[in-house]
């Protein structure tokens, strides 16, 4: 798989610049793993994991086993969310897919959580879901029927990852899946860095009708280790920008509707 990209990254940065760029790209990421960041930063693994510790002890991000998460991610957390303006555009948008009595399969992030803030509190609706914040913010939706498919939480994604999940998914067909994504590319697709929660994704995936991806532009053209979807498998990509923005060129020629 093509490295995670950094167009035009320096590879010998102050300390202070690489800690900068580890916490910028884990924000857009929402979480990375030592590789990501080393095959990102010209630096030792040794290096990364001390800037992490660091930018960890500071209440900057999370650490998690073999990487490190945005600390905006968890609910609770007095931290900002990253790019929180661009994620209310995407909500905006994604609401238009909503119908009422809809089937709902979603993952989890900030952006989906910012997402269900904004669903109106009178849509009658059933919202399936495998992560366990994103069903937290669902109980503020009274008209909702919430569904959270139970089973050992990965502390990567906060999904529940073992048998369960793939019994239960492969029993249903959800009007639409609405996903997040760690990074997408125009030619490898979806793409993420962990084996149990790229497996959970893909039986979403095949659990739906229709699937849309919300991410902002920033991930957009990066790519990580392992192959979750090709862009052909998705009907819907959900970003910030215009749908005619320049930066959406070699997605408009795929099969998929630009949101």
């Amino acid at each position: 798989m093509t490295k995670l990209k950094s167009n035009g990254v320096p590879v010998a940065l102050p300390k202070k610049e690489r800690k900068n760029l580890i916490l910028k790209q884990i924000n857009i990421h929402t979480r990375l793993m030592y590789n990501d960041l080393v095959n990102l930063i010209d630096v030792s693994e040794d290096t990364i994991r001390r800037d992490v510790n660091e930018l960890a002890e500071e209440g900057q991000l999370i650490r998690i086993k073999g990487g490190a998460m945005s600390a905006a991610y968890h609910i609770g957390h007095d931290a900002q969310t990253y790019a929180q303006s661009n994620k209310h555009i995407i909500a905006d948008k994604t609401l238009s897919l909503l119908r009422e009595d809809i089937i709902v399969l979603i993952g989890g992030g900030t952006t989906a959580r910012e997402f269900i803030k904004k669903i109106p509190g009178n849509l009658r609706a059933t919202f399936i879901t495998v992560n366990v914040l994103t069903a937290v913010e669902l109980l503020d939706k009274p008209m909702i029927k919430t569904i959270m498919i139970g089973g050992q939480i990965s502390a990567y994604s906060q999904m529940t990852v073992s048998g369960e999940v793939f019994e239960y998914l492969a029993d249903i067909k959800a009007d639409l899946c609405i996903l997040g994504t760690n990074a997408i590319d125009s030619t490898n697709g979806l793409t993420d860095s962990d084996w149990e929660t790229i497996q959970v994704k893909k039986a979403m995936i095949k659990a739906a009708e229709k699937v849309a991806v919300i991410a902002i532009s920033e991930k957009l053209n990066s790519n990580m280790q392992m192959k979750i979807a090709d862009i052909e498998e998705i009907d819907y990509l959900i970003t910030e920008l215009s749908p005619d923005s320049p930066e959406l060129q070699a997605y408009r020629s795929k099969n998929l509707t630009i949101l």
